[in-house]
């Protein structure tokens, strides 16, 4: 099982969790480019970080592997579907953004100012600094508001390319997700053939603020 982690994130979102899976699955993580102290040059995008995963998997020698995408990560993982579906057992999403028009990703995108951050939340600009040391938090936070930007002017999936995906889905969004609506996952989830919606009650967006136990009988039951 590989876990992808979301937007501003790194793999160390995981390691709680995949403690606890190590028990059922041989769990992979890994650090998109530019996230989690590695350098990039390039600009973010999904497809660059599908490409990732697909060089991650190739040099593990991955031929089969199911994939727990948490918030951008269940994004990257149905990209990564389309690119390359014989290697992909099955998709697990959780709190993944899939409505991405003009409007979403500027709101999205401005919400993403590291020095409004730095002002007015300065535990959670502390927390990345940390999380991407030594890259600067602060590149990391413009590049995804652009690379959202970019999302809300057609880099983004397409709803032909949903109903293309031909892995079994699972699309998960919880009841108190104030980022992501129960309206948009039941709309992707109705274009892939083989998906499934499912509702986590009481569950918020930050998967921080997630029970192991509940992200562990999600992912365990489906």
């Amino acid at each position: 099982m590989l876990l992808l982690h979301g937007a501003l994130g790194s793999q160390n979102q995981f390691t709680s969790l995949k403690e606890v899976l190590d028990e059922f699955y041989e769990v992979h993580t890994l650090n998109f480019e530019g996230h989690g102290g590695i350098a990039s040059t390039q600009k973010f995008s999904i497809n660059l970080f599908t490409q990732n995963v697909i060089g991650f998997l190739e040099e593990h020698a991955i031929t089969e592997v199911q994939i727990f995408g948490y918030s951008m990560g269940g994004y990257v993982a149905l990209n990564t579907a389309l690119r390359i579906p014989e290697k992909i057992k099955k998709i697990i999403t959780l709190g993944t953004k899939f409505r991405w028009d003009i409007a979403s990703a500027q709101h999205e995108g401005t919400m993403l100012n590291p020095d409004k951050i730095e002002e007015k939340v300065p535990h959670f600009a502390d927390k990345l600094r940390l999380d991407h040391h030594p890259q600067d938090w602060k590149g990391v936070m413009r590049k995804t508001a652009q690379m959202m930007i970019d999302m809300g002017n057609g880099a983004k999936i397409q709803d032909d390319d949903f109903r293309k995906i031909d892995v079994g889905v699972v699309i998960g969004v919880g009841s108190l997700d104030n980022m992501v609506s129960h309206e948009e996952s039941e709309y992707i989830a109705s274009l892939i053939p083989n998906a499934k919606l499912v509702e986590l009650e009481g569950v918020k967006h930050p998967i921080d603020k997630v029970g192991i136990d509940v992200l562990v009988d999600y992912i365990r039951a489906h």
